[in-house]
């Protein structure tokens, strides 16, 4: 496990996507496996993404974590802001 690895907590995970929350911030990272990217949201973007992640739970209680994270990832324009990893 790397230094970045070591900074997160894995929260969700499914085949194509995971989501990590940091340990030292209020931040989230939004995995994008089979693109090998990732957003980093912090601040604004951070709260933002979490209003919208735990309404989606709350609206789609049967969706598993790949369908949740993919909504959010296009739909909710969290992929616009990844970055690729390595």
């Amino acid at each position: 496990m790397d230094d970045v690895d070591q900074e997160y907590t894995l929260l969700e995970e499914g085949a194509e996507y995971a989501l990590s929350a940091s340990t030292r911030d209020n931040g989230f990272r939004l995995h994008n496996k089979s693109e090998g990217s990732c957003a980093i949201l912090q601040d604004e973007d951070a709260r933002r993404f979490l209003n919208d992640f735990q309404e989606l739970k709350a609206r789609s209680p049967d969706w598993n974590a790949d369908q949740i994270l993919a909504q959010l990832w296009d739909q909710g324009g969290y992929g616009w802001l990844a970055t690729q990893e390595g």
